[in-house]
């Protein structure tokens, strides 16, 4: 075994013993937690695994089957996203309304239906109604659901465990996703003699009908969820844990049944709704997650900008899933520990502005060009990134008579440092998020939260549709040759996502002083 296996195993096997030893760590901390909130972490892992793929092919399957513009397909991801938002905000109510597995049942329902009909129907008017409607209904549960879970099934103690927990197995999914997104795309595309990949959305016949290769995305994710419905049947709802840790019978609201319960619910959750809405602290909440938008962009600029971006510059059937959705999962797993541990003393308003300063300004090192890092291709390095992890080569002499594109240099130490600000930040707004909530209203809250992501995406959906069309265009669900100017896009993103940590810096203090008074005048570090 040369040095560049060797290597390569070592850190493998490193990355496995990790994993496991933060699984093991976690799971010791919330043994006196439901088995509930095992099987929800179950159906965490497989709903983010589905999502991860699909959101991934969201662009490329409306302009490739749907026959959708670039600028159109931003358009759809907005509405769409808008909807998320929309449903989302009142998902929370639902769940402190008519419980966790009733709602459970609900979005695996919607996930259901979408999946069926966007495996089969390309009409963009049809799919919209059929597809992402339901879709936007059926995710949107999903993770106020998990976060709401969390929070009752732990206790005050147990509590940063459960949604560090959270965390590393949403990322897990995601890695999975991104790992399914380049396996189908390589499966069912066609090559040319030669075996390079001429088309990646030349699909398969299956059951006396043609899917798509993008199509076979939403056939996955049908199977992913029929699964998540059988782990939903063996939830019970039953109990929860109280802030000592008391293991406690879940209360239940007596609605009435038939047309009364729905009647009896709805106003239950309007009641909530409107409650929350006029509290000042929920507005000054609000203010603060708003400022973290910015940089939270860059993740929706990743799910759908990124994968046109990705094959336009690097080529059909480049390996984009592996590039980002799997290499910043599987840092995130091995870095939050880590981060967590090492800055538990530091509060959690400096750990955001410098986070969100390093996931900013990391936007900027994929516009150095290619040039200056292609020397790394022949290395040790190169032979572990191109041939043992992306497959693009089977030897170091097919590495060097046949380089791949040196501009996945650029975006590869992007994606690294920007990870590595994700892990400073991320995770401390996730339980900041949760941990204002007043009792009895978490849901509302958390849900209500994505309040501020609901205004922002009227921008930056078309921003991301106007990016495509500008610099790396596509025409017929094939890319076009890239602006010379093409990392511009990543300019634009991070010039927007740097306002963040600006804001932060001005304001955020003032916030912070409203929301948790008592830490601000001596206990910062508790933060």
């Amino acid at each position: 075994m040369n040095i560049t296996g060797l290597i390569t195993v070592s850190l493998s096997t490193g990355i496995i013993l990790a994993f496991a030893a933060i699984i093991w760590n976690y799971a010791k901390g919330l043994k006196k937690s439901p088995a509930d909130m095992w099987l929800l972490f179950i159906y965490n892992i497989i709903e983010y695994t589905a999502y991860g793929a699909i959101n991934s092919v969201l662009t490329l399957w409306l302009t490739a089957d749907c026959g959708v513009s670039d600028m159109w397909a931003g358009n759809y991801i907005m509405f769409w996203s808008i909807m998320l938002s929309i449903i989302g905000m009142v998902t929370g109510a639902v769940v402190d309304t008519i419980g966790i597995r009733k709602t459970l049942l609900i979005s695996i329902f919607f996930l259901l239906v979408s999946r069926f009909f966007m495996a089969f129907i390309t009409d963009p008017y049809i799919i919209f109604v059929l597809g992402f409607v339901p879709m936007a209904i059926g995710f949107a549960i999903v993770g106020p659901l998990v976060s709401v879970a969390i929070k009752r099934f732990t206790s005050k103690e147990t509590a940063a465990l459960g949604f560090g927990l959270f965390y590393v197995l949403m990322n897990l999914g995601y890695a999975l996703g991104g790992t399914t997104f380049d396996l189908l795309r390589e499966t069912f595309s066609s090559r040319d003699a030669a075996g390079k990949i001429i088309n990646e959305n030349a699909g398969v016949e299956f059951i006396g009908h043609h899917f798509s290769t993008y199509q076979m995305f939403f056939v996955t994710g049908f199977l992913l969820t029929v699964i998540s419905l059988c782990v939903a049947f063996f939830i019970k709802g039953k109990f929860e844990l109280d802030e000592n840790g008391e293991r406690t019978e879940t209360s239940k609201k007596e609605l009435g049944t038939g047309f009364n319960a729905i009647r009896n619910s709805a106003a239950d959750v309007g009641t909530k709704l409107h409650n929350v809405v006029f509290e000042k602290i929920f507005w000054v909440y609000i203010g603060m997650l708003g400022l973290t938008l910015f940089v939270r962009f860059i993740f929706f600029h990743f799910a759908y900008t990124f994968p046109k971006y990705g094959i336009s510059v690097l080529g059909e059937g480049a390996k984009i899933g592996n590039l980002y959705t799997v290499f910043n999962s599987v840092l995130i797993i091995l870095f939050v520990p880590a981060v967590s541990y090492l800055t538990k003393r530091t509060s959690s308003y400096k750990m955001l502005i410098a986070g969100s300063l390093i996931s900013s300004l990391s936007c900027f090192i994929a516009v150095i060009p290619a040039s200056v890092f292609s020397p790394l291709t022949n290395t040790v390095l190169g032979e572990m990134i191109f041939i043992k992890w992306l497959g693009l080569a089977d030897s170091a002499q097919s590495l060097a008579s046949n380089p791949p594109p040196a501009e996945y240099w650029p975006l590869i130490i992007f994606i690294f440092i920007f990870t590595i600000g994700e892990a400073v930040w991320s995770p401390r707004l996730m339980q900041f998020t949760a941990e204002i909530a007043p009792v009895g209203k978490e849901g509302t809250y958390i849900a209500l939260s994505i309040l501020p992501w609901f205004a922002a995406k009227f921008f930056v959906g078309p921003m991301s549709g106007f990016l495509v069309k500008t610099y790396t265009p596509f025409e017929n669900g094939h890319p076009l040759p890239p602006a010379p100017d093409y990392a511009m896009v990543w300019v634009w993103i991070g010039a927007m996502a740097l306002l963040t940590p600006v804001t932060l810096i001005l304001l955020g203090k003032y916030f912070m002083k409203i929301l948790v008074p008592e830490k601000i005048e001596g206990k910062q570090d508790d933060l």
